[in-house]
């Protein structure tokens, strides 16, 4: 499989090379500078995933990560922060990120996020998960009942398998009009879904109903979206 990296300093590149041949000992990695990230996405449509080097503020990098999830939806970008600020979390997931490393984890935690990624799920920092959670609105009963749980389907949440297709959608950060465009809807029957979605999950914001689907482990035939993966194990 094909993985692309998107970064301006050489020695991450080199040790991204390394991490990533934990993934998978026939992973092809491909790299570029930013600069090249447009040209290394459109040679390689068939790869698997992008990870994206950013530097908080960087306008032009979120420019290019939106770009990036305009021109090529079907490769998922994690972005790689030296930062791990909350707001920059959320800008990220906002573009369509599908999940937010910080620079500083270690290589387990980028391996274990990137497997997560890679199974269809969303990966942010727990800590500032955490927080930003906080923040939200106290769930109803039903929705903290479902959260006592291993992991949530979206009929738990009281969901149609119609508004489900929409949410797989939605937290992939498909925009209305190709979630029309995938599922044959008008726009407005998209609009009435994700209304009835962000109510279900309480919450006001796409980029919320992202992180709170994360929180609640929600799943999609068997694939579960976490806060924080599960820990391998690395025995001999």
């Amino acid at each position: 499989m094909k993985i692309l990296v998107v970064d301006d300093h050489p020695l991450i590149l080199e040790g991204l090379h390394h991490v990533l041949k934990l993934l998978d000992g026939d992973v092809r990695v491909l790299d570029a500078q930013t600069d090249d990230a447009r040209r290394l996405a459109q040679a390689h449509p068939d790869a698997v995933l992008m990870l994206l080097g950013l530097t908080p503020p960087d306008e032009h990098g979120f420019a290019l990560l939106g770009d990036l999830r305009s021109r090529y939806p079907g490769i998922p970008v994690v972005v790689l922060s030296s930062s791990d600020g909350r707001a920059e979390i959320v800008r990220a997931m906002d573009f369509g990120a599908a999940g937010f490393i910080p620079k500083r984890a270690s290589k387990e935690l980028i391996v274990s996020a990137l497997r997560l990624v890679l199974m269809g799920g969303v990966y942010v920092p727990r800590a500032r998960f955490e927080e930003t959670a906080s923040e939200s609105r106290a769930p109803t009963a039903g929705r903290t009942a479902a959260a006592n749980r291993s992991s949530t389907t979206p009929r738990d949440l009281g969901l149609t398998d119609r508004q489900a297709q929409v949410l797989a959608l939605v937290l992939e950060g498909k925009p209305n009009k190709v979630i029309c465009r995938e599922l044959r809807l008008a726009e407005g029957t998209v609009k009435i879904h994700v209304a009835a979605i962000l109510r279900a999950l309480n919450v006001g914001t796409r980029t919320q109903a992202v992180i709170e689907a994360a929180r609640l482990g929600l799943t999609f035939d068997g694939t579960a979206l976490h806060a924080d993966p599960p820990a391998r194990s690395h025995s001999g």
